[in-house]
């Protein structure tokens, strides 16, 4: 693959990239990860700015795109909303057409699928999906490098996601998986299914690359997954239907018996945090032996760090 090509692209949703593309950055992610554990210093982003618009309050996201930039020579610089008039008295047009002219990148972590895309049409700089309603790419890809550090190889391994079918993490889980062969499984409620237009999509993907998409309510589905996976019931700004979700999701906890339903004593457990332990997953499960969401965590700042290098041409 020719990474030149790279240069100069937005992260919006990883249906924009090719299955060797991602796996450009995942083996990034690796190289720069060991760099970290074996303590050289870089300065690769040395002259090189990001604008951090945040919607959304985080932990991961926030963290992940500070550090890695400015541990390497770059300037990181968040705004939130009490910050900068992002589509209030200014159109989200011309907040993009600024900050392209000030910033080498941005980051958007927010609400509105459409707002990440009018970023990234009007800037004229990479734009980073750091979560929007719709997905959350630069999460799923951590995902699939905790998996490979754990199994090698992602192609042809299952990975099952319980819980709210419908939020951005699910979505985005799909795709990736799809994109990458690894067979994907949704145990959740019908009434919580993703939408029908996207599960074709990735099943035309997932048939193209090896790969199966199975949608269901039952959870015996999980037999033979190596890894599971949940969210919280309800996402940033679904407060309101907080007991409703309780109600839904309760059958879907990852629990210590879901857990053995897989089968397979190496199946390991991932959360996107921040979890709730006692809700969709137990403290039993969470930090037990088989938990691996906190080499999850990390790898949010490693994968990060690889689609800068990447979009920006650095690598």
């Amino acid at each position: 693959m020719d990474k030149n090509t790279l240069k100069g692209r937005s992260l919006l949703t990883w249906l924009d990239y090719s299955e060797e593309e991602i796996r450009y950055f995942l083996d990034l992610s690796k190289q720069v990860k060991e760099e970290k554990k074996r303590g050289e210093l870089h300065q690769r982003f040395t002259g090189k700015t990001i604008a951090l618009l945040f919607e959304k309050r985080s932990t991961r996201t926030r963290c992940a795109f500070e550090t890695s930039i400015g541990e390497e020579g770059g300037h990181p610089v968040f705004l939130s909303t009490a910050d900068i008039q992002l589509g209030e008295k200014e159109s989200v047009e011309d907040t993009s057409r600024v900050l392209g002219r000030m910033f080498s990148a941005i980051q958007f972590r927010g609400f509105k699928q459409s707002t990440v895309e009018t970023l990234a049409k009007f800037s004229g700089v990479p734009v980073y999906n750091g979560l929007t309603d719709n997905f959350h790419p630069t999460q799923v890809l951590a995902d699939i490098m905790t998996i490979e550090e754990n199994f090698g190889s992602s192609r042809g391994k299952k990975l099952c996601f319980v819980g709210d079918g419908r939020n951005n993490v699910a979505r985005s889980l799909m795709v990736i998986c799809a994109k990458l062969g690894v067979h994907f499984t949704i145990v959740t409620p019908p009434a919580l299914m993703p939408d029908p237009a996207l599960v074709k999509t990735c099943e035309t993907l997932a048939a193209a690359a090896g790969s199966k998409i199975l949608i269901t309510a039952d959870t015996a589905a999980v037999e033979g997954a190596h890894a599971l996976y949940t969210d919280v019931w309800a996402s940033m700004g679904e407060e309101a239907v907080k007991a409703e979700r309780v109600k839904q999701l309760s059958p879907f906890q990852v629990n210590q018996d879901l857990m053995a339903k897989t089968g397979l004593k190496e199946t390991i457990f991932l959360h996107c945090l921040p979890a709730i332990r006692g809700e969709e997953v137990t403290a039993a499960v969470i930090d037990g032996n088989q938990t691996r969401v906190w080499d999850e965590a990390e790898n949010r700042k490693h994968t990060i760090k690889a689609i800068m290098l990447g979009t920006l041409g650095l690598a």
